[in-house]
């Protein structure tokens, strides 16, 4: 099984699916699960509430949490977070993004640009790009894939929020329509 070292995970989606906590969630797993060496990069800079937030996780996980200033260059938090990945010999590096700017084509352009510098940086990267889905999404879940399908080649889909009385039946018309995978 070869892999490349860091794996490297991009993961994208509106604020208020859940990005942060999957991400935390999927930290803590690859860390205490299956052992691997993760870093996370928070490259949500427009949000201070999301930063602190990731290295809560952070903390719980007993990962690296690579951050910048309030505002500052996203695609260099990621840039940095690959580096502490390096620097580190780590096995994954998960990096969160903004879901929100002030208007759709800016946040699309932005995360192009981060997923940019993460393949600039990395050959390969991102291994894999995630659309964190909400599944009390209705047909707005199909419309969220193909804008981020367009902007940053979305490999998979995690679901969240299956608490309640969501089926999450939006994930079949992504699979179908788009054919990309549920992976969480």
């Amino acid at each position: 099984d070869i892999r490349p070292a860091p794996t490297v995970i991009l993961v994208v989606g509106v604020n208020g699916t859940g990005k942060t906590t999957t991400i935390g969630k999927l930290a803590w797993h690859l860390r205490h699960t299956l052992n691997r060496k993760v870093v996370i990069g928070a490259a949500d800079t427009f949000r201070a509430a999301a930063v602190e937030q990731l290295e809560r996780w952070g903390e719980r996980a007993g990962v690296d949490v690579v951050k910048g200033p309030e505002g500052s260059d996203p695609g260099a938090v990621a840039f940095d977070a690959i580096a502490r990945g390096r620097e580190r010999e780590a096995d994954v590096v998960i990096i969160d993004t903004a879901g929100r700017l002030h208007t759709q084509t800016n946040l699309m352009e932005e995360l192009a640009k981060v997923r940019r510098v993460i393949a600039g940086r990395l050959d390969g990267a991102p291994h894999e790009t995630l659309l964190v889905v909400d599944a009390t999404t209705g047909q707005n879940g199909l419309q969220q894939a193909r804008l981020f399908g367009e902007a940053v080649d979305v490999t998979g889909v995690v679901l969240t929020k299956l608490d309640g009385s969501a089926k999450g039946g939006i994930a079949v018309a992504i699979a179908h329509e788009l054919g990309l995978a549920v992976k969480l």
